[in-house]
């Protein structure tokens, strides 16, 4: 009978699992939970649905993303193994000097920082004129997983005897006939084992894949890395899930699985009581399986391939946009009608978009940046003039904006506005009636003691010393030290009261009611408020723009310099102008549209709503923000690190 003691160990031991268990599985399992949730937000639940796996499945995007993912991992994994166990075959060969120095040479891949290897290959990639897309990240691929599938290879060969592969050699086989029927079933376990490791190794990578791949290429990673400025979406959980879900159907299958009968005694065995095995060998088994999928899936390889490159190019087009930033539907429209193949590609930040355009690796026709990046891209000479002349449904756009505009394109000759809004404040009217704090108005309401730490400011250098600045009177866009000083200072006063400083989860803390007050854009007010309506919140979310002024940003169409398919970039952007096309994308983006002619055919509950589109001396002292050059640039995050650090 277990004493006390032993029962006390046993129940540590116990709950020690479980703690592990939970740590490792938790995670996974609110996914899941949450793939299943009707609502967008990640801290309320807003009923059971299946809706998010339906359009995980509809999304060619998504589709397109897992294709990709699978079929470069199989690839890579599949070739690396080749290469992988030859030069491990080779290596076994050598004298242990040069095989050690080999052997560390074939180390230093995987000992390297990801992002050390990712950038390197890129260069190389664009020294030698090479385009990136799917073909530079599978040679990437391949790269990094060869190292891998020789260190499993290596124990394996080591316990192979050299003298079976002779007495082969001896009874008459050739070499290639000793090493498949000797050697090869040997060092299987380390081969297998090898591929496995490849395939998982490229199945997970991200770093290396974003800086190798090319236009209209995306991987799970990149793709769920991209969407990160607006959140990620619902039917990504989905996919999640049905991957998770899949592996682990595998998994049971595998451990499950009915053992093999034992052969009867003497059949399939070799001696003088040997009996013929006389049962037919199965049609399909593992090894049939795994070679037709190889061919399958090499085969589908060559037919895009082929299909790609027979083509024509003049029916192409090349776009670069933020995440989430377009009705898809907008996009099998415009290739109905024109007959032009969109590729279509996406980034998170400005900084990330610019030096790909930079380095011309990838050669987009259409760009979606922002204000101060289109200044910076005209400066630098990175874009083509627009021809007006295919672009005739630019009479569509408020002159409002154009004239804005030429606060980064001066003559209007380099881009279109797509979308614009505000940087205001959200606020939740309730909890700033319990906490006795009248509605915000100006950006100097953010500076009261009683809302401390129930303050969520912008996680973003420009974004917070424009509210400074403009609080102390000053233009968001200077470059003297004196008044950045001022600004630092006064982001530090604030600091004892902000809550956080957030990009994408203003969102979902606001929606939990886990804060009274933050600085958000403009376009997100009419998702929060359509979530808060469908989640039935017992507090209502309202916006404000600060009357020293704020932020009005514009995003814009630009068609790069090196664009290969400049017309159908000026046919896309006169598409995008149309007003019925500009009102399905402000619909499905929520980001105000200055297309006067699409305005006209909002709903009207649209239309007036002021914190979408607010009237024009509401925005009297806001600015746009403009490119300050790089030693600005340095002085602006040199004092945000001051701010964040202390």
């Amino acid at each position: 009978m277990k004493t006390a003691r032993e029962r006390f160990k046993k129940f540590i031991e116990d709950f020690y699992l479980v703690l592990v268990l939970i740590f490792l599985y938790a995670p996974i399992l609110v996914m899941m939970v949450l793939s299943f949730n009707s609502s967008k937000s990640r801290s309320q639940w807003g009923g059971f649905t299946l809706k998010w796996y339906t359009q995980m499945f509809e999304s060619a995007t998504i589709m397109d993303a897992l294709y990709n993912t699978l079929l470069i991992a199989f690839l890579s994994a599949l070739i690396a193994t080749i290469l992988g166990t030859a030069a491990a075959i080779g290596l076994s060969a050598m004298k242990k000097l040069p095989r050690t120095i080999c052997m560390g040479l074939n180390n230093i891949p995987m000992l390297n920082s990801d992002i050390v290897t990712g950038i390197s290959l890129m260069l190389m990639f664009i020294a030698f004129g090479i385009s990136l897309g799917f073909k530079t990240i599978l040679f990437a691929h391949i790269t990094f997983n060869v190292p891998y599938v020789m260190l499993s290879v290596m124990p394996k060969l080591k316990q192979t005897s050299r003298n079976t592969y002779e007495a082969a050699m001896d009874l008459g086989a050739g070499p290639l006939q000793a090493f498949f029927k000797v050697v090869f079933p040997d060092i299987m376990p380390g081969v297998l084992s090898g591929f496995l490791m490849a395939f998982t190794m490229s199945l997970d990578d991200f770093i290396i894949t974003h800086f190798t791949r090319g236009a209209g290429i995306n991987t799970l990673s990149t793709l769920i890395y991209s969407e990160v400025r607006r959140g990620i979406k619902p039917s990504m959980y989905a996919l999640s899930t049905v991957i998770f879900v899949t592996i682990l159907a595998l998994l049971l299958i595998t451990n499950f699985a009915p053992a093999k009968p034992q052969a009867k005694a003497g059949a399939g065995s070799f001696g003088p009581n040997a009996v013929p095995d006389k049962e037919k060998k199965p049609l399909w088994n593992g090894k049939t399986a795994i070679v037709l999928a190889s061919f399958l899936i090499v085969g589908s390889v060559c037919y895009t391939s082929y299909l790609h490159f027979t083509s024509s190019h003049s029916n192409e087009l090349y776009v670069y946009n933020w995440g989430e930033y377009i009705d898809e539907s907008v996009i099998d429209e415009f290739e109905a009608e024109t007959g032009i193949h969109v590729t279509y590609d996406l980034f998170e930040t400005n900084e990330e978009m610019y030096p790909v355009i930079e380095a011309g690796a990838v050669s987009y026709d259409a760009v979606c940046p922002s204000d101060y990046m289109i200044q910076k891209m005209v400066e630098n000479g990175l874009l083509a003039e627009i021809n007006f002349e295919n672009v005739p449904n630019i009479a569509n756009i408020d002159p409002v904006y154009l004239e804005k505009s030429k606060a980064f394109d001066p003559e209007n000759r380099y881009s279109v506005p797509y979308t614009w809004g505000t940087v205001g404040i959200i606020y939740n009217v309730q909890k700033l009636e319990e906490l006795g704090v009248p509605a915000p108005t100006k950006w100097s309401d953010l500076w009261d003691e009683r809302l401390k730490g129930e303050i969520l400011m912008q996680d973003s250098v420009r974004d917070a010393f424009m509210v400074a600045l403009k609080e102390l009177g000053y233009s968001m866009n200077t470059t003297d030290v004196g008044e950045l000083e001022e600004a630092k200072k006064l982001l530090l006063a604030q600091k004892p009261l902000v809550q956080a400083y957030v990009v994408d989860q203003v969102r979902d803390k606001m929606l939990n009611g886990e804060a009274a007050v933050g600085v958000i854009y403009s376009g997100e007010l009419l998702y929060l408020q359509e979530e808060a309506e469908t989640l039935d919140l017992d507090y209502d979310l309202e916006y404000v723009l600060p009357k020293e002024g704020t932020n009005l940003w514009i995003d814009s169409w630009v068609i790069p310099d090196n664009a290969k398919n400049k017309e159908n970039a000026e046919k896309w952007i006169n598409f995008l102008c149309r007003p019925d096309i500009a009102v399905k994308n402000f619909e499905y983006i929520t980001y105000a549209t200055p297309n006067k002619a699409a305005f006209g055919i909002l709903d009207p509950e649209y239309q007036e709503n002021k914190s979408v589109f607010p009237d024009t001396d509401e925005l009297e002292n806001s600015e746009v923000y403009s490119y300050l050059g790089t030693e600005a640039d340095d002085l602006y995050n040199a004092l945000w690190k001051e701010v964040k650090s202390q």
